[in-house]
């Protein structure tokens, strides 16, 4: 006798991404893109919210995991919320955007997760490279400045 059990594929739901903007005078740290969303566009350090973590705690965690660099000062910025309809299957992300500096400014950024990023480097925010990362660009198209007003 035959089981004609369907099984429903799960219904998607949206992920928590924390972002960091890792702050050096003017200019911000950038990666290229190895990932089937956004491929080969540039965008800030980051990753998914673990369970039981701060998204401070996340940003720093995601920067050591691919930077090796370490952090002070974490503040909140903002949060977007970004749809990716255009590949195979869409994904739907709230992002969470903090920024930073660096712990001891003679760090170097190292690219520890090459199957992920083809590297990082330090760009002028008036002087990003493209493309961006797409919830980036509209942000740099909206006028957004990530740099304290002090």
């Amino acid at each position: 006798m035959e089981n004609n059990v369907v099984v429903a594929e799960p219904k998607p739901v949206p992920r928590v991404g924390v972002v960091l903007i890792l702050l050096k005078g003017k200019s911000v740290l950038l990666g290229r893109r190895r990932n089937i969303i956004g491929h080969a566009t540039y965008a800030l350090p980051g990753g998914h919210l673990e369970f039981g973590e701060s998204f401070e705690e996340c940003a720093a965690r995601e920067l050591k995991e691919e930077t090796g660099l370490d952090i002070e000062k974490p503040e909140y910025l903002t949060v977007t919320n970004t749809i990716f309809r255009e590949i195979p299957k869409p994904a739907h992300y709230v992002t969470i955007y903090l920024r930073a500096v660096l712990a001891d400014t003679n760090q170097v950024p190292q690219n520890l997760e090459p199957e992920k990023c083809d590297g990082w480097d330090w760009y002028e925010w008036d002087k990003l490279p493209e493309p961006l990362f797409r919830p980036l660009e509209e942000m740099v198209r909206s006028g957004f400045n990530p740099f304290p007003t002090e």
